[in-house]
Order: C-alpha cells, then structure tokens, then sequence
C-alpha cells in the first residue's frame, strides 16, 4: 500500500514525504523513489544496519528497512552502532559511516557527501539521534548523534544534491516526556525549510 500510495504521488509531480512507526514503511517508499528516479542514493541515518533480509520470519520488518535498497541503489548509512554479524555480508563498509567514527573524524560531512549520486530520498530512523535526546523509539541505542550533526548533514546534502524525498521513522512517543515528540517534528520542519529556502 505504500508503495502504490507514494509511486501514485510521485507520478503527480508531488514532493513527498512520510511519517512512520516502524521502518520497514520505508520498504515500499524507496521501492516508489527508486522506479521513479534513475541514480537514487538512499541515505539512511540509523542506529541499527537494518540489512537483514529476513527476521522474525518476514522480509517485511524493521530490521530488514534497507535490505532491499542496498542492491537497487546507491545506499549510504550514517550513524550505525548497533548490527547482526549476518548483516556484514551484505554491508558496504566505504559508504557506511558508523557514529563513533564520526565522532572522531572531523571530516566526516565531506566524505559522506562525496558518496552521495545527485539524486537522494533520505530515511530517518530517530534512533540515529543519541537516547539522550531521544528515548522515544522502539530500539533506542547509546552513543548516537547530536542535533547538530544530523541537522547540519542534511543541510549540507539538500544544498548539494536534489532530495526527491524523505521520511522520518520509529517515533514511539511517551506520555511523561514530551521533549522528543518536539524534536521529531522540529525535524520535520528543519528539512522542509531547508528545501523550499534554495
């Protein structure tokens, strides 16, 4: 259905965005980019690698959200700590930049930048975020990134590359902590001025 729904939308000559719970949304989102737009980069941000191609016997969970992208685009994965030792074959280590190398490399936006085709839908697991700032999702992870690393990244890819669309995932709200219910749609708002501002 959200394949049919997104490749409907595009068709129409629609910016489209989504909001999800669980990532495997994505699934059919990036299945509607990728016949749609020739050359797609998938840039994930993501605690988790999401590569398996099947868990809890089905292709269609969370855990599988860019199994299928790495083999039909150009996948790049940003912020990754966390992944199954199955998920290593299917990985591609260049265009994977995990947190805590980012947390070293000072030149980590340039790099990943320089791996990223002209054409890019972006994936948002909020998980990428550190749980610090962001418990609020099904697999909070530690050690992730800051506001500023992630915001300041897109800025950078929007004003560079041509972002078709993007979603944002894995909200899992919590009635005693409104803070990262703000900051999912702070999010939101950040992206969509970043692109209709160029």
């Amino acid at each position: 259905a959200v394949h049919k729904i997104a490749s409907t939308y595009i068709k129409q000559g629609k910016f489209v965005s989504l909001f999800g719970g669980e990532h495997s949304v994505s699934i059919g989102s990036i299945r509607a980019f990728k016949e749609n737009f020739k050359n797609l980069t998938v840039l994930q941000f993501d605690a988790h690698a999401d590569l398996r191609k099947e868990y809890e016997e089905s292709a269609c969970n969370h855990a599988c959200a860019v199994h299928e992208a790495q083999f039909t685009t150009n996948l790049v994965q940003i912020g990754i700590r966390s992944m199954d030792v199955e998920e290593k074959q299917y990985m591609k280590k260049e265009n994977c930049f995990f947190s805590h190398q980012i947390q070293t490399n000072p030149n980590w936006m340039q790099e990943a930048l320089s791996k990223i085709t002209d054409t890019v839908f972006i994936t948002i697991d909020l998980d990428v975020f550190d749980s610090s700032i962001m418990p609020s999702t099904g697999t909070p992870e530690p050690g992730g990134l800051n506001w500023f690393q992630v915001v300041d990244f897109i800025k950078l890819v929007v004003q560079n590359k041509n972002v078709v669309g993007f979603d944002i995932m894995e909200l899992c709200p919590n009635k005693s902590n409104k803070g990262p219910d703000f900051l999912a749609a702070k999010l939101y708002y950040k992206i969509l001025s970043y692109l209709f501002s160029k």
